[in-house]
């Protein structure tokens, strides 16, 4: 007896001879159980899209609102997701690319539709719990003894649901990029036609809304150049809060600011109440904010050491943009190459001088051209005393006091400045010339 108990404790199979044989056979019973009830659902996945559907219009509000605005889109893309992710779990390697196409393609179109990304999500995660819960209830109505075979095959049934959600994931954010860069060199074109004086006037209406700007409003361009290096940061810098729009070209930085209707404010901040801390709360128009005009402007602007920057004159309407831009180019060449700030407003003598640079060099050339038949030293400094005079509103006492030299010292050479040039400075239209001039030197020669 012991020997044939012997000889059939030998005849048992060793646990590793069994496992292997028992769970491919076990995997292979789910599978095929998996694939009988998916072609149940394959067969009337039109009922199930129209479940889904519905199932979606009620929990998702942003799929309620696509629903409301084309509902047989919306059945057909749900209809066309289902039955290739249905076909898949029955055929993989005859659906799986279709499938995995079909997901990046609702990905890509919802994103270019404004849905939101977690709704898209939950919409496929709605999919694929209606889509196991079908696997389930179908097995155990016609094989309940089939349903303990259904576990083995769940992770990988939610796996496949996991890996669309990530391709649908994907495709959203590829397409918000290529969204953001369409938007992005729409918008950066669209400045570049106002300011360039090129933009339809059909264009305007969505140069507005792009730029949030108004098609009538009041504004003034900034134009920010700098001939050397500069540290790291913007050429320009303005108070939080102005309403401005930048734009890069080779020649300078330009700013698009709206001027306000009213006192300048900067940002202010809202109590629980919706009130203005800083006074009276009045609803949205309650103050403006942003420059009331360009001296506001260049009041609030700050610029980095050695940038020069030309404030234009105000225009009305995003079409006056191409002139306003003109105005800030006029500006920025009348301001000094050492850098600074030239509200043109401020410096029209200097814009006539530079509008047209070659009636300035012959400007500067007959006023002062007798004074270059002096030593440099002695030129420099006829040039550096007149100046001083004129900046001291022709007072020579006040040009003494910048000059650290006696009143005496300045009118003997502002005597000699009219020896050699011949001009009068007791003569308005000689001084105008001479200041003309001056100017013209100081912006004209290199």
């Amino acid at each position: 007896m012991s020997n044939l108990v012997r000889s059939r404790v030998r005849a048992v199979p060793t646990p590793h001879a069994v496992l292997p044989r028992s769970r491919s056979l076990l995997d292979a019973e789910a599978i095929a159980v998996l694939h009988r009830a998916a072609q149940v659902l394959l067969d009337d996945v039109a009922g199930l899209t129209t479940t889904l559907v519905s199932e979606l219009r009620e929990q998702e509000p942003a799929y309620r609102a696509a629903i409301d605005a084309d509902a047989t889109e919306v059945w057909q893309e749900v209809y066309q997701s289902l039955r290739h992710n249905i076909a898949s779990l029955i055929r993989p390697r005859e659906s799986r690319d279709i499938a995995r196409r079909t997901s990046r393609s609702i990905g890509a179109a919802r994103a270019e539709q404004n849905v939101p990304l977690d709704a898209v999500l939950h919409a496929f995660r709605l999919g694929g719990a209606m889509v196991w819960q079908g696997l389930v209830d179908e097995t155990a109505r016609r094989h309940p003894e089939d349903i303990r075979l259904l576990v083995h095959v769940a992770a990988d049934v939610w796996n496949f649901v996991d890996e669309h959600c990530a391709l649908v994931t994907e495709a959203y954010r590829q397409a918000e990029r290529r969204m953001a860069w369409r938007r992005e060199n729409r918008l950066r074109l669209m400045t570049a036609a106002l300011l360039d004086g090129t933009a339809r006037i059909t264009d305007l209406p969505d140069a507005s809304v792009m730029l949030e700007l108004p098609e009538d409003g009041r504004f003034v361009v900034i134009a920010a150049a700098s001939a050397h290096p500069h540290a790291p940061g913007p050429l320009v810098t303005l108070p939080s809060g102005t309403p401005v729009v930048w734009h890069s070209t080779p020649e300078a930085e330009l700013g698009i600011v709206h001027l306000v209707d009213g006192p300048a404010s900067g940002p202010r901040r809202c109590d629980e109440d919706g009130g203005d801390e800083d006074g009276p709360g009045e609803g949205a128009g309650a103050a403006p904010q942003g420059p009331a005009d360009p001296a506001a402007v260049a009041a609030g602007l700050s610029a980095a050491p050695g940038v020069r920057v030309g404030i234009g004159s105000a225009v009305t309407g995003l079409a006056a943009l191409g002139k306003g831009r003109r105005l800030a180019g006029t500006a920025l060449r009348a301001c000094p190459r050492t850098g600074g700030v030239v509200l043109l407003d401020d410096h029209l003598p200097a814009a006539v001088v530079v509008s047209s640079p070659a009636l300035g060099k012959a400007l500067a050339e007959r006023v002062l051209g007798p004074l270059y038949a002096i030593e440099p030293a002695d030129r420099d400094l006829l040039v550096d005393t007149l100046t001083a005079w004129l900046d001291a509103e022709g007072s020579a006492q006040r040009a003494a006091t910048r000059l650290y030299c006696h009143r005496n010292t300045v009118l003997n050479r502002l005597r000699r400045f009219e020896q050699l040039t011949g001009r009068s400075l007791s003569r308005p239209s000689d001084v105008v010339e001479v200041s003309l001039a001056l100017t013209a030197r100081r912006l004209l020669e290199s």
